[in-house]
């Protein structure tokens, strides 16, 4: 009988980690305390795979780039210290990854993850045909307002062979959206990928479902584990007691709650917004994905919709939509590209991302013998979550990891 494992988590993380376990032979239960699957950070993200442009937030120069921001009243940055010890441990620890060669290592660690990431999702759709997520393969461009930042960026490309330099009448022939932009030049990749996050998840929930391996218990929260002798033995469900074989946690900003004794899990909720605006037949919408570097604002066209999506608000554990934050990313989006989509018909959403300090997710084993982490992977969910879930699969079941996986577990137990 096929051993049964237990997933405290139903968004895209969780469901990739269930797909790679179901594909590979595993039965499978997944909890989520929603009453859907992929309706929190996993229901309206920025829809870009973006899987060369992946260096952390925390580099050098950074701290001091983020007290000019919050002198501003456009900020991408919003931090409200809390009287909160989670709140204090993570920034200094941020702080802490801030240093250039630090950054260097770790964008090298997600790099590696993403392209594994990346093909990870090209086999399941083509091998399994796992498609109805609006993917497409439309390149990237990444695009600079000031010239010191563009000089930055052509000196430090992660990918050489597969970035191009572009100025800004090359960017205008690629891309006739840009024609009338202020940008000065841009960085352009030509195999990123773009797809819907929420319509992804609620794929692999049926295809699922339709293998007969994957129980869903969804509307039951998560209120307690239970553990004996460095093994992880029940879940609690409220009043009802869950046993388990093998439990992972990917729960995305929550995670911290489900904390064991000697388990740490240096996660915070940086908090993003974004906007889905429609897209008629008299709009001009992009159809490359655009990275407003200098504004941090990514633009997606996901089918007949404009995802633009942007935001760090340091502000805890509150999921509440700010109207003013949304009122900025509408102004710079109309600003940039003012016939791109019916602004006045946006969709408005606000999502917490779980980061760690240093940009890199935890993955893999802890010191429980049967608890396994897949969570904190910020603002990059949707571009690692195919590659990681494939991992914790290959892990669970005692075979060689598909790629390096050194520096995915700190500190995590």
């Amino acid at each position: 009988m096929a051993q049964r494992i237990c997933i405290i988590g139903g968004g895209v993380i969780g469901l990739t980690t269930a797909y790679a376990l179901v594909r590979d032979g595993f039965e499978v239960t997944v909890v989520e305390a929603r009453d859907s699957l992929g309706s929190e950070t996993s229901f309206a993200n920025g829809g870009q795979l973006s899987y060369r442009y992946v260096a952390p937030l925390a580099d050098a120069g950074v701290p001091w780039q983020a007290i000019g921001w919050m002198l501003r009243g456009d900020s991408p940055l919003k931090l409200r210290p809390r009287l909160d010890p989670a709140q204090w441990r993570w920034m200094a620890s941020f702080l802490g990854a801030c240093r250039r060669s630090i950054n260097r290592e770790n964008a090298a660690h997600l790099l590696r993850l993403a392209l594994f990431s990346q093909d990870t999702l090209k086999t399941w759709r083509e091998e399994d045909g796992l498609a109805g997520f609006q993917w497409r393969r439309n390149g990237k461009l990444v695009t600079f307002r000031q010239r010191s930042s563009f000089e930055h960026a052509r000196r430090g490309l992660a990918d050489p062979r597969q970035q191009q330099v572009l100025s800004p009448a090359e960017c205008a022939q690629l891309e006739p959206a840009l024609a009338d932009t202020p940008f000065v030049g841009a960085i352009y990749t030509p195999d990123e990928e773009v797809g819907d996050c929420h319509a992804f998840c609620h794929q692999l929930a049926a295809r699922l479902k339709a293998s007969g391996r994957c129980e869903f218990r969804l509307g039951q929260a998560v209120t307690g584990i239970r553990q004996a002798n460095g093994c992880v033995s029940t879940i609690e469900l409220g009043e009802e007691v869950l046993a388990v074989e093998q439990l992972v946690i990917a729960a995305g900003h929550r995670s911290p709650l489900l904390a064991l004794p000697g388990l740490q899990l240096p996660l915070y909720p940086l908090k993003g917004y974004s906007l889905t605006v429609p897209i008629g037949a008299e709009h001009r919408a992009p159809e490359v994905s655009i990275t407003d570097y200098d504004r941090k604002i990514v633009y997606a066209r996901i089918g007949e919709q404009l995802r633009v999506a942007a935001m760090v608000d340091i502000v805890g554990f509150d999921p509440a939509v700010d109207p003013k934050r949304l009122a900025l990313i509408k102004r710079q989006a109309r600003s940039t590209f003012p016939d791109a989509g019916d602004y006045e018909a946006a969709v408005q959403w606000a999502g917490m991302r779980p980061a760690t300090p240093s940009g890199v997710p935890l993955l893999g084993a802890t010191a429980y013998r049967n608890l396994w982490l897949n969570l904190g992977h910020g603002a990059l969910g949707f571009t690692l979550a195919c590659g990681s879930g494939r991992l914790l699969s290959e892990l669970i079941g005692q075979r060689q990891p598909s790629i390096d996986l050194h520096g995915f577990n700190h500190r995590a137990a």
